[in-house]
């Protein structure tokens, strides 16, 4: 059984990554910590395979707890799950050794993929001293959908269309406030907020808007900025 430790500050979404992670065969939650301090605690009274680790916390950040545990040799791997979006963040992460890296937010399929890779990788290589090229290739090869070919260049995703996707930047473009929610864009467009957040997923996916989460009263949202530097990147696309 893999042991996993969840590093989240919100209780909701701590224990939504709880009730994944039970869905998914050969796991088990050993704890949940809100913060570093709290995680170190937990990593000294037992052992610990795997962390699901957020960026944004209180006190120590996710990748300056993930740089410690690093420099203090921790043996244990790390999936970063976090709404820090930035390639700067991405890069530093992977760079510090996180197997996977989940933007919130993300549908189970996905969480369950990133754990079901894991498992191949850890048993496939626990249960072995030498493994051969191909083996070991074939323990590593991801199991996402390949990257889009040059002519396809501009087509937007299955189950999206261009005729929304223009309506929705359309929409974007003439609001008067910098940032904007889903709720924003779904009342003014009059399309389901369901529809509206691929949309909004896939713009920020192309770089065309930036996503954050913001804390207040109640439920933190996310909350969208349009990147005024890559705003060409929409133009294939409409």
């Amino acid at each position: 059984m893999i042991k996993v430790l969840i590093v989240e500050d919100d209780p909701m979404v701590a224990e939504l990554n709880r009730q994944y992670v039970a869905k998914v065969d050969g796991f088990s939650v050993t704890g949940h910590a809100a913060d570093a301090v709290g995680a170190l605690e937990l990593l000294a009274a037992e052992k610990v395979d795997l962390l699901l680790l957020d960026i944004h916390m209180p006190g120590m950040n996710g990748l300056d707890f993930l740089r410690q545990l690093r420099e203090e040799k921790k043996d244990l791997d790390v999936i970063l799950i976090t709404a820090a979006s930035k390639i700067s963040q991405i890069q530093q992460a992977l760079r510090l050794g996180a197997v996977d890296y989940l933007i919130k937010p993300f549908e189970f399929s996905r969480f369950q993929e990133a754990l079901l890779q894991y498992k191949n990788q850890y048993y496939g290589l626990d249960d072995k001293e030498k493994v051969d090229q191909q083996e070991l290739d074939r323990m590593l090869q991801k199991k996402g959908e390949p990257v889009q070919e040059t002519e396809n260049f501009g087509a937007v995703p299955k189950g999206l269309t261009k005729t929304t996707l223009k309506k929705i930047v359309e929409v974007i473009l003439q609001l008067e406030t910098n940032t904007f929610s889903t709720e924003d864009i779904a009342e003014i467009s009059q399309i389901s907020r369901v529809s509206v957040r691929k949309y909004l997923k896939f713009l920020t996916e192309i770089g065309y808007l930036e996503e954050n989460l913001v804390y207040g009263i109640g439920r933190p949202i996310y909350r969208y900025l349009v990147k005024e530097d890559n705003q060409s990147r929409i133009t294939p696309y409409v």
